[in-house]
Protein backbone atom coordinates (compact mmCIF):
# COMPACT_ATOMS: atom_id res chain seq x y z
CA UNK A 1 0.00 0.00 0.00
CA UNK A 2 1.25 3.49 -0.83
CA UNK A 3 2.24 5.59 2.17
CA UNK A 4 0.55 9.01 1.95
CA UNK A 5 1.56 10.23 5.38
CA UNK A 6 4.44 12.33 4.01
CA UNK A 7 4.41 16.06 3.33
CA UNK A 8 2.78 15.56 -0.06
CA UNK A 9 -0.24 13.69 1.20
CA UNK A 10 -0.98 12.56 -2.33
CA UNK A 11 -2.50 15.95 -3.17
CA UNK A 12 -1.26 18.92 -5.13
CA UNK A 13 -4.18 21.32 -5.28
CA UNK A 14 -4.17 22.93 -1.82
CA UNK A 15 -2.53 26.35 -1.46
CA UNK A 16 1.05 26.49 -0.19
CA UNK A 17 1.53 22.78 -0.25
CA UNK A 18 4.41 20.76 -1.62
CA UNK A 19 3.92 19.14 -5.00
CA UNK A 20 5.93 16.38 -6.69
CA UNK A 21 6.56 17.08 -10.37
CA UNK A 22 8.51 15.32 -13.11
CA UNK A 23 10.73 17.71 -15.08
CA UNK A 24 13.91 17.75 -17.13
CA UNK A 25 16.70 19.04 -14.91
CA UNK A 26 19.59 20.88 -16.56
CA UNK A 27 22.82 19.26 -15.35
CA UNK A 28 25.20 21.31 -17.50
CA UNK A 29 25.05 23.94 -20.24
CA UNK A 30 27.27 26.13 -22.36
CA UNK A 31 26.81 29.43 -24.17
CA UNK A 32 28.96 29.77 -27.29
CA UNK A 33 29.72 32.42 -29.89
CA UNK A 34 31.34 30.66 -32.86
CA UNK A 35 32.86 32.09 -36.02
CA UNK A 36 32.62 29.38 -38.68
CA UNK A 37 35.25 30.56 -41.12
CA UNK A 38 35.23 29.74 -44.85
CA UNK A 39 32.68 26.92 -44.80
CA UNK A 40 32.15 25.37 -48.20
CA UNK A 41 28.73 25.76 -49.80
CA UNK A 42 27.27 22.74 -51.63
CA UNK A 43 25.21 23.71 -54.68
CA UNK A 44 22.75 22.00 -56.97
CA UNK A 45 23.64 21.38 -60.60
CA UNK A 46 21.53 24.35 -61.77
CA UNK A 47 22.99 26.65 -59.11
CA UNK A 48 26.53 25.57 -59.98
CA UNK A 49 26.01 26.72 -63.57
CA UNK A 50 25.02 30.17 -62.28
CA UNK A 51 28.06 30.35 -59.96
CA UNK A 52 30.40 29.46 -62.83
CA UNK A 53 29.18 32.57 -64.70
CA UNK A 54 29.29 34.83 -61.62
CA UNK A 55 31.40 37.96 -61.33
CA UNK A 56 30.42 38.60 -57.70
CA UNK A 57 28.43 36.84 -54.99
CA UNK A 58 27.04 37.80 -51.59
CA UNK A 59 24.93 36.11 -48.93
CA UNK A 60 21.35 37.29 -48.55
CA UNK A 61 20.11 34.94 -45.83
CA UNK A 62 21.21 31.98 -43.69
CA UNK A 63 19.06 29.64 -41.63
CA UNK A 64 19.67 26.43 -39.70
CA UNK A 65 17.43 23.78 -41.25
CA UNK A 66 18.55 20.70 -39.32
CA UNK A 67 21.02 19.27 -36.83
CA UNK A 68 22.44 15.83 -36.12
CA UNK A 69 23.32 15.33 -32.44
CA UNK A 70 25.38 12.39 -31.18
CA UNK A 71 26.50 11.63 -27.61
CA UNK A 72 29.52 9.57 -26.52
CA UNK A 73 30.84 8.86 -23.04
CA UNK A 74 34.21 10.36 -22.10
CA UNK A 75 36.69 7.67 -20.96
CA UNK A 76 37.93 7.91 -17.35
CA UNK A 77 35.49 10.76 -16.63
CA UNK A 78 32.30 9.33 -15.18
CA UNK A 79 29.23 11.38 -15.89
CA UNK A 80 30.83 13.42 -18.69
CA UNK A 81 29.78 13.14 -22.33
CA UNK A 82 31.15 14.42 -25.62
CA UNK A 83 28.42 15.98 -27.75
CA UNK A 84 28.93 16.28 -31.51
CA UNK A 85 26.53 18.62 -33.27
CA UNK A 86 26.39 18.79 -37.05
CA UNK A 87 24.69 21.96 -38.26
CA UNK A 88 23.04 22.13 -41.68
CA UNK A 89 22.66 25.69 -43.03
CA UNK A 90 20.51 26.76 -45.97
CA UNK A 91 22.31 29.71 -47.58
CA UNK A 92 20.56 32.05 -50.02
CA UNK A 93 23.07 33.72 -52.34
CA UNK A 94 22.73 36.73 -54.61
CA UNK A 95 24.84 36.24 -57.72
CA UNK A 96 25.87 38.98 -60.14
CA UNK A 97 26.13 37.58 -63.68
CA UNK A 98 26.62 39.17 -67.08
CA UNK A 99 24.56 42.23 -68.04
CA UNK A 100 24.50 43.22 -64.33
CA UNK A 101 21.68 40.78 -63.60
CA UNK A 102 21.18 39.47 -60.05
CA UNK A 103 20.08 35.87 -59.61
CA UNK A 104 19.28 34.07 -56.37
CA UNK A 105 20.49 30.53 -55.70
CA UNK A 106 20.47 28.36 -52.60
CA UNK A 107 23.21 26.18 -51.21
CA UNK A 108 24.03 24.00 -48.22
CA UNK A 109 26.75 24.58 -45.63
CA UNK A 110 27.70 21.95 -43.04
CA UNK A 111 29.73 22.39 -39.87
CA UNK A 112 30.59 20.11 -36.92
CA UNK A 113 30.90 21.34 -33.35
CA UNK A 114 32.03 19.34 -30.30
CA UNK A 115 31.53 20.13 -26.61
CA UNK A 116 31.97 18.16 -23.37
CA UNK A 117 29.21 18.47 -20.77
CA UNK A 118 28.34 16.82 -17.48
CA UNK A 119 25.19 14.72 -17.60
CA UNK A 120 25.50 12.54 -14.48
CA UNK A 121 24.80 8.79 -14.52
CA UNK A 122 21.63 6.76 -14.53
CA UNK A 123 21.56 2.97 -14.66
CA UNK A 124 17.87 2.12 -14.67
CA UNK A 125 15.46 0.99 -17.37
CA UNK A 126 12.51 3.28 -18.00
CA UNK A 127 9.22 2.11 -19.51
CA UNK A 128 6.22 4.30 -20.26
CA UNK A 129 2.68 3.55 -21.34
CA UNK A 130 1.52 4.22 -24.88
CA UNK A 131 -1.80 6.11 -25.15
CA UNK A 132 -2.54 4.32 -28.42
CA UNK A 133 -2.20 0.88 -26.78
CA UNK A 134 -5.04 0.15 -24.33
CA UNK A 135 -4.25 -3.54 -23.88
CA UNK A 136 -7.33 -4.76 -25.74
CA UNK A 137 -5.67 -5.67 -29.02
CA UNK A 138 -1.96 -5.33 -28.48
CA UNK A 139 0.27 -5.14 -31.52
CA UNK A 140 3.44 -7.22 -31.20
CA UNK A 141 6.60 -5.18 -30.80
CA UNK A 142 10.02 -6.02 -32.09
CA UNK A 143 12.18 -6.95 -29.10
CA UNK A 144 15.96 -6.79 -29.18
CA UNK A 145 18.66 -7.87 -26.78
CA UNK A 146 20.39 -4.50 -26.98
CA UNK A 147 20.74 -2.56 -23.76
CA UNK A 148 18.40 0.38 -23.26
CA UNK A 149 20.13 3.73 -23.62
CA UNK A 150 20.55 5.74 -20.42
CA UNK A 151 22.15 8.71 -22.13
CA UNK A 152 21.04 12.22 -21.18
CA UNK A 153 19.05 14.54 -23.42
CA UNK A 154 20.85 17.28 -25.35
CA UNK A 155 18.97 20.45 -26.33
CA UNK A 156 20.50 22.90 -28.82
CA UNK A 157 19.17 26.43 -29.25
CA UNK A 158 20.58 28.68 -31.99
CA UNK A 159 19.89 32.28 -32.90
CA UNK A 160 19.56 33.38 -36.51
CA UNK A 161 23.01 32.93 -38.10
CA UNK A 162 24.90 35.99 -39.33
CA UNK A 163 26.63 36.11 -42.72
CA UNK A 164 30.08 37.60 -42.05
CA UNK A 165 31.78 37.04 -45.40
CA UNK A 166 31.27 35.35 -48.77
CA UNK A 167 34.07 34.34 -51.12
CA UNK A 168 34.05 33.18 -54.73
CA UNK A 169 37.10 30.98 -55.31
CA UNK A 170 38.36 28.96 -58.26
CA UNK A 171 37.84 25.29 -57.56
CA UNK A 172 41.38 24.32 -58.54
CA UNK A 173 42.79 26.26 -55.56
CA UNK A 174 42.83 24.50 -52.17
CA UNK A 175 40.76 26.66 -49.85
CA UNK A 176 38.25 26.65 -47.02
CA UNK A 177 36.75 24.08 -44.68
CA UNK A 178 34.52 21.10 -45.45
CA UNK A 179 33.72 18.44 -42.88
CA UNK A 180 31.78 16.01 -45.11
CA UNK A 181 31.47 14.97 -48.71
CA UNK A 182 28.36 15.10 -50.84
CA UNK A 183 27.43 11.44 -50.24
CA UNK A 184 27.16 11.95 -46.45
CA UNK A 185 24.33 14.50 -46.71
CA UNK A 186 21.06 13.00 -45.36
CA UNK A 187 18.18 12.52 -47.79
CA UNK A 188 15.81 14.72 -45.79
CA UNK A 189 18.30 17.58 -46.11
CA UNK A 190 18.73 16.98 -49.85
CA UNK A 191 14.96 17.17 -50.29
CA UNK A 192 15.08 20.77 -49.03
CA UNK A 193 16.85 21.88 -52.23
CA UNK A 194 15.76 21.90 -55.86
CA UNK A 195 17.88 19.72 -58.10
CA UNK A 196 20.72 17.41 -57.13
CA UNK A 197 23.54 18.60 -54.89
CA UNK A 198 26.83 18.12 -56.72
CA UNK A 199 30.44 17.86 -55.62
CA UNK A 200 33.72 18.40 -57.44
CA UNK A 201 32.33 19.90 -60.65
CA UNK A 202 32.28 23.43 -62.03
CA UNK A 203 34.88 26.17 -62.24
CA UNK A 204 34.03 28.12 -59.08
CA UNK A 205 33.22 27.33 -55.46
CA UNK A 206 31.56 29.44 -52.78
CA UNK A 207 32.78 29.72 -49.17
CA UNK A 208 30.79 31.45 -46.44
CA UNK A 209 31.90 32.70 -43.02
CA UNK A 210 29.06 32.36 -40.49
CA UNK A 211 28.60 33.86 -37.05
CA UNK A 212 26.59 31.61 -34.75
CA UNK A 213 25.22 32.15 -31.23
CA UNK A 214 24.12 28.95 -29.49
CA UNK A 215 23.09 27.56 -26.11
CA UNK A 216 23.65 23.84 -25.53
CA UNK A 217 22.33 22.11 -22.43
CA UNK A 218 22.28 18.56 -21.10
CA UNK A 219 19.16 17.36 -19.28
CA UNK A 220 17.75 14.32 -17.52
CA UNK A 221 14.19 13.64 -16.31
CA UNK A 222 13.99 13.89 -12.52
CA UNK A 223 11.30 14.13 -9.84
CA UNK A 224 11.36 17.28 -7.71
CA UNK A 225 9.32 18.53 -4.77
CA UNK A 226 8.21 22.14 -5.27
CA UNK A 227 5.93 24.49 -3.34
CA UNK A 228 2.65 24.96 -5.21
CA UNK A 229 -0.08 27.54 -4.58
CA UNK A 230 -2.78 26.31 -6.92
CA UNK A 231 -3.47 25.03 -10.40
CA UNK A 232 -2.80 27.48 -13.21
CA UNK A 233 -6.11 28.22 -14.89
CA UNK A 234 -6.53 30.67 -17.80
CA UNK A 235 -8.49 33.80 -16.94
CA UNK A 236 -8.66 35.37 -20.40
CA UNK A 237 -11.96 34.86 -22.22
CA UNK A 238 -11.56 35.07 -25.99
CA UNK A 239 -14.87 36.02 -27.55
CA UNK A 240 -15.52 36.09 -31.28
CA UNK A 241 -15.88 39.47 -32.95
CA UNK A 242 -19.46 40.62 -32.68
CA UNK A 243 -19.42 42.76 -35.79
CA UNK A 244 -18.52 41.90 -39.36
CA UNK A 245 -17.85 45.52 -40.34
CA UNK A 246 -14.12 45.68 -41.21
CA UNK A 247 -13.98 49.44 -40.59
CA UNK A 248 -15.40 48.95 -37.10
CA UNK A 249 -12.70 46.38 -36.33
CA UNK A 250 -10.01 48.68 -37.74
CA UNK A 251 -11.21 51.62 -35.63
CA UNK A 252 -10.45 49.64 -32.45
CA UNK A 253 -6.82 49.06 -33.40
CA UNK A 254 -4.17 51.20 -31.71
CA UNK A 255 -2.12 53.56 -33.83
CA UNK A 256 1.34 52.00 -34.44
CA UNK A 257 3.44 54.84 -33.05
CA UNK A 258 6.55 52.65 -32.78
CA UNK A 259 6.52 52.12 -36.56
CA UNK A 260 6.77 55.87 -37.19
CA UNK A 261 8.90 56.83 -34.18
CA UNK A 262 11.21 53.90 -33.28
CA UNK A 263 12.63 54.02 -29.79
CA UNK A 264 16.38 54.10 -29.27
CA UNK A 265 17.89 50.85 -28.01
CA UNK A 266 20.84 52.72 -26.48
CA UNK A 267 19.87 54.14 -23.05
CA UNK A 268 22.61 56.74 -23.39
CA UNK A 269 21.06 58.06 -26.57
CA UNK A 270 17.94 59.36 -24.83
CA UNK A 271 17.36 63.09 -24.90
CA UNK A 272 18.06 65.01 -21.65
CA UNK A 273 15.15 66.52 -19.72
CA UNK A 274 13.84 69.71 -21.25
CA UNK A 275 14.28 72.63 -18.89
CA UNK A 276 12.96 75.47 -21.07
CA UNK A 277 10.53 75.56 -23.83
CA UNK A 278 12.00 74.08 -26.91
CA UNK A 279 12.49 70.75 -28.62
CA UNK A 280 14.80 67.81 -28.20
CA UNK A 281 16.95 67.42 -31.30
Amino acid sequence: MVDRSGPLGGLCGKPEQLCCVSVNKIFDSTRDKDCLEDVRCFLSDQSQEVIDRASAVRTKNIEVINTNISIDTVPFNRGYFQVTIRYFFCVTLEVCVCNTRILEVQGLCVFDKKVILFGSEKNVSVFTSDPEEDGFCVRPKELKCDSISTLPIVVVEVAAPIALDTKLVERCKPFGHCCINQDAIPDKVRARFEGNLVDGIGANAVFVTIGLFSVIRMERPVQLVLPACNFCLPEKDCKPTETTDPCSIFSKMCFPLSEFFPTSEDPGAQCPPIKDKGCCK
